[in-house]
């Protein structure tokens, strides 16, 4: 029954709006990282949604990941370490992610699908678990590393894809009504 009640809470994350998963998070550091995980994985959800079809094979350089790369990264990415911390994978077996599509719609769903099993597992941590550790790119750490890093490696494409998005001429969405 316990393993059902999770399903059904990563089925009602994926359907809210992320301002509305952002309504009453956690106390403490499980708080802290959910708060900032939803600030950088919603403006790159957005930004996704912004940034037209005819973009999403466009890379910057030969040898760089495009813009559909990018987001498929980020995805498969914070769904592997979510593995490291015992979460199940959500995406079904697919390895190379980066590489299964350009279509715009299957690239946010995927994107969307793994945003929200990271929110479902930050609520679902007890608090307890943080100190527990684990083994991930060859090294042992706790939990809280591990979602730590999660969190700032969505920040840290979210970054990339700005700079993507503006060689483009996408504007991200939260910074239009300051121009």
């Amino acid at each position: 029954m316990k393993r059902f009640g999770g399903v059904l809470a990563l089925v009602a994350l994926a359907t809210v709006p992320v301002a509305a998963q952002q309504a009453s998070p956690p106390a403490g550091l499980r708080g802290e990282i959910l708060a900032q995980f939803d600030e950088a994985a919603g403006k790159l959800e957005q930004l996704a949604d912004a940034i037209p079809q005819d973009k999403f094979a466009w890379r910057p350089a030969t040898g760089v990941r495009s813009v559909s790369e990018v987001l498929l990264h980020v995805a498969g990415s914070s769904q592997f370490m979510l593995g490291g911390v015992g979460v199940p994978s959500t995406l079904k077996g697919e390895n190379d992610l980066e590489h299964t599509t350009t279509d715009k719609a299957q690239v946010i769903a995927k994107l969307k699908e793994v945003n929200a099993a990271v929110r479902t597992a930050i609520l679902a941590l007890p608090d307890a678990d943080l100190d527990k550790t684990t083994r991930i790119y060859g090294q042992d750490m706790t939990y809280r590393a591990v979602y730590l890093m999660l969190e700032s490696h969505v920040h840290e494409h979210l970054g990339q894809m700005i700079a993507y998005a503006r060689s483009n001429g996408v504007v991200p969405p939260w910074s239009r009504s300051a121009q």
